[in-house]
């Protein structure tokens, strides 16, 4: 592959679609952002329109980096977008309603029991890598057939948000091996293929789609995904898998023990294994490289707290930030559980409530912007921990998204953690993966892309602080759940939304 070629990478978003567009060494050449939001039809309920917002925020992204590229020579593009997700389709292709999105979207708790006890909880646990919760497609499959009847018995093609663009730009019906492990519990993790019989038990006759590598070329774009785009006529196309997989490869987290932590509106954990390790409390699924494993952890609510945060009591960011740095560790005897929308790992409880504890009249803004910071890094090192449980101690940590600039989250993150942190150049995230894993479909050497260009190190003395505080954030859940899950279900018979 000649080091001048040319590749694109998009990534499909919660609430934003980023494209890149890069040389063959890993240099960002162009940008292109599309703002969308999603839809709330009903508590408990979000969702994406496919065509209104996955194609058409791809299909103008494109158009703006193909004319970034001013005539030169494309040589890959690959797709990552959010997910699991269920997307049902037709046997063309075209979508049947709008997609069910990830865990995030909580309607099928019903099903999620049911099929709890129909498979045993950790015969799915064993055999999946992962069990049944709100981010498992199974259940979300099953209350599709109980509730919208007809869609399902039109339904020929189970799509997320990466799988449907390739179909678009291909006509290829697959699924990425790392996407498909979360479709549980339908998957055979271990086995790394579709468990067929228990697939039939959940969506009887659904024709499961063929399954790859993220990094393989599958498919190359036709005339007509050329004529929607402005792409060439047979630009060779990657699978794609999930953003946040896609956005650990933009950081170069590839190597057993290596872990990225996601900064933005949600924190997310990845971290790469060499065989499966299932836990109770995380997702265990199929890695984005051939052979490969990962532990994943999600938090329901990070970023999203602290927009709560300063909307409600007013100013900028940066002003925040530098009156919460003045602060000292503990946020002067405040404790915050970023529960806000409940919580996904390690306590998989949607009826988790957010919680202030410790306000007296002399608490200021400065101080409860801290606390929540505080809050969510007591969430990361939660999930740290039971990725330790589970056998895969991160021996590299890479932070990455919008969270990382500014320096005082990722501070006290290192601090409640007592781990480093490494920064890499490019922080744009998933897209910038996308690219990378087209180069490597393409045969580019991606080792040097994004390198690593600073550390955040711990400071031992506020870490040993902090553990007491940690050890009572835990406790502050624990003593509360009750009240918290009374309070949830008034909230629900209120419709106040989460």
């Amino acid at each position: 592959m000649t080091r001048t070629g040319r590749f694109l990478g998009v990534d499909i978003g919660t609430a934003s679609s980023k494209g890149v567009l890069t040389a063959a060494d890993g240099t960002v050449l162009a940008r292109s952002l599309r703002a969308h939001s999603v839809s709330t039809p009903r508590p408990g309920w979000v969702e994406h329109d496919a065509e209104e917002v996955w194609w058409a925020d791809f299909v103008a992204i494109i158009r703006d980096l193909v004319a970034a590229a001013e005539g030169a020579t494309l040589d890959g593009l690959a797709v990552s977008g959010i997910g699991p997700c269920l997307l049902p389709a037709d046997a063309t292709g075209r979508p049947l309603r709008p997609a069910i999105l990830y865990g995030v979207d909580t309607r099928a708790t019903a099903e999620i029991a049911e099929l709890d006890t129909e498979f045993g909880a950790s015969a799915v646990l064993e055999r999946a890598g992962s069990p049944l919760t709100s981010q498992a497609v199974g259940p979300k499959l099953r209350w599709l057939a109980r509730h919208e009847p007809s869609v399902a018995a039109n339904t020929a093609m189970l799509l997320m948000a990466s799988s449907f663009l390739v179909h678009r730009l291909t006509g290829r019906y697959l699924l990425d091996h790392q996407s498909a492990s979360q479709c549980v519990p339908m998957y055979d993790l271990r086995r790394r293929e579709w468990a067929t019989d228990w697939a039939e038990q959940v969506a009887p006759g659904l024709p499961l789609p063929e399954l790859a590598w993220p990094t393989e070329v599958v498919g190359r774009v036709s005339e007509a995904a050329a004529a929607s785009t402005g792409l060439p006529v047979g630009l060779p196309v990657t699978t794609g898998t999930i953003d946040a997989w896609a956005e650990a490869a933009s950081v170069g987290v590839r190597a057993p023990g290596d872990a990225m932590i996601m900064y933005g509106t949600t924190m997310f954990l990845v971290q790469v294994l060499i065989d499966p390790r299932p836990h109770p409390g995380l997702w265990g699924t199929c890695g984005t490289w051939p052979g490969t494993y990962t532990l994943a952890a999600g938090m329901a609510t990070s970023g999203a707290v602290t927009d709560w945060l300063r909307n409600l009591v007013g100013g900028e960011f940066a002003d925040l930030v530098t009156a919460a740095a003045e602060v000292p560790v503990g946020s002067r005897g405040l404790l915050l559980l970023p529960y806000f929308a409940g919580e996904r790992t390690p306590l998989f409880d949607p009826d988790a409530r957010g919680i202030i504890a410790g306000l007296t009249l002399g608490h200021g803004r400065a101080e409860l912007y801290r606390a929540a910071l505080e809050g969510i890094a007591y969430g990361v090192r939660h999930n740290l921990a039971a990725m330790t449980e589970a056998g895969g101690r991160a021996g590299r940590l890479v932070a990455v998204g919008g969270g990382t600039k500014g320096g005082l989250w990722t501070q006290i993150v290192s601090d409640v953690t007592g781990l480093p942190q490494q920064l890499p150049a490019e922080t744009i995230g998933a897209c910038l993966g996308d690219a990378l894993l087209a180069a490597a479909a393409a045969g580019v050497d991606t080792a040097s892309w994004n390198p690593i260009i600073g550390t955040v190190e711990p400071y031992p003395e506020r870490t040993a602080e902090y553990d007491s505080y940690y050890r009572r954030y835990r406790e502050l859940y624990e003593c509360n759940t009750a009240i918290a899950h009374f309070l949830a279900s008034e909230q629900h018979r209120r419709g106040v939304p989460s």
